[in-house]
């Protein structure tokens, strides 16, 4: 398990340094639909955040048995990670590391451990004999700190915007 837990904060603290290292372009990708490159994150951020919600609660079913359950945690899982993806790059392309305010500090901070724990869950899944109740913790903990991204960013976004695309 410390393997994985290595790497997995290898992965956080490398994307960490790139955000850091990186200039900005201040450019951000908008989509057709969408008022601006911002909306887009704060909708794709919630959608992942709604799907890690049904993570949670799946997660909780799987160990009975049911295949229903296996499937709808395992693909409710990978469409999370998926729309966090063009968030994640956009924001690492278009901002990098900020630390202008709390707020964005804790928001690059908090993304960068959301990939890092995302890699040690995986790596975690994979290993034979890590105890359930481990996995509960990595998948709690990625709820947590997606929660925490979508607090720091798309509900400032919504506050000051309302739910308009």
């Amino acid at each position: 398990m410390l393997v994985a837990v290595v790497v997995g904060s290898l992965v956080a603290v490398a994307l960490g340094v790139w955000a850091r290292q990186h200039e900005p372009t201040g450019v951000a990708v908008n989509l057709a639909g969408f008022s601006s490159g911002v909306a887009v994150k704060a909708w794709l951020g919630s959608l992942a955040l709604l799907l890690a919600l049904v993570q949670g609660v799946t997660g909780r079913w799987v160990l009975r048995g049911s295949p229903w359950t296996a499937f709808v945690h395992r693909w409710s899982g990978r469409a999370a990670v998926l729309v966090t993806v063009p968030v994640a790059v956009q924001c690492l392309y278009a901002f990098g590391w900020s630390g202008a305010t709390t707020s964005a500090l804790l928001h690059s901070v908090l993304g960068c451990a959301f990939y890092g724990a995302f890699v040690t869950k995986m790596l975690l899944l994979r290993r034979p004999g890590v105890p359930g109740w481990v996995l509960a913790v990595a998948g709690g903990l990625l709820l947590a700190v997606l929660a925490g991204i979508w607090l720091t960013s798309a509900l400032w976004f919504f506050t000051d915007n309302g739910l308009t695309f």
